[in-house]
């Protein structure tokens, strides 16, 4: 089944964000190339796709896992949590309809 896991970020986390980027991205690879990755992004702060320093807000995983507990496992391992980047993340089941 497919999970979404919705992050917000902290205040001010750009620099924090830039420490633990390539691994969470590598991460992320690892889903794609194991075909379980279905989306995956960060939410700019404004209404660019490249907010410069006013950052990201936060951001969404939709990937395929075994249980609700599997992905809650994967998204409490993030290096961004780590890093303290997010402030809170929510992991829910999620069902593609469209396209």
């Amino acid at each position: 089944m497919y999970y979404a896991i919705m992050s917000t970020d902290v205040e001010q986390s750009m620099e924090r964000r830039k420490t633990a980027r390539e691994q969470h991205i590598a991460r992320l690879n690892l889903l794609r190339d194991e075909g379980r990755l279905l989306l995956a992004g960060p939410h700019p702060a404004i209404d660019s796709t490249d907010p410069g320093d006013a950052g990201m807000t936060g951001s969404l995983v939709v990937a395929e896992f075994g249980s609700l507990e599997e992905a809650q496992q994967w998204a409490d391992a993030d290096p961004y949590v780590n890093a303290g980047v997010y402030e809170r993340v929510v992991v829910k089941p999620f069902k593609p309809v469209l396209p």
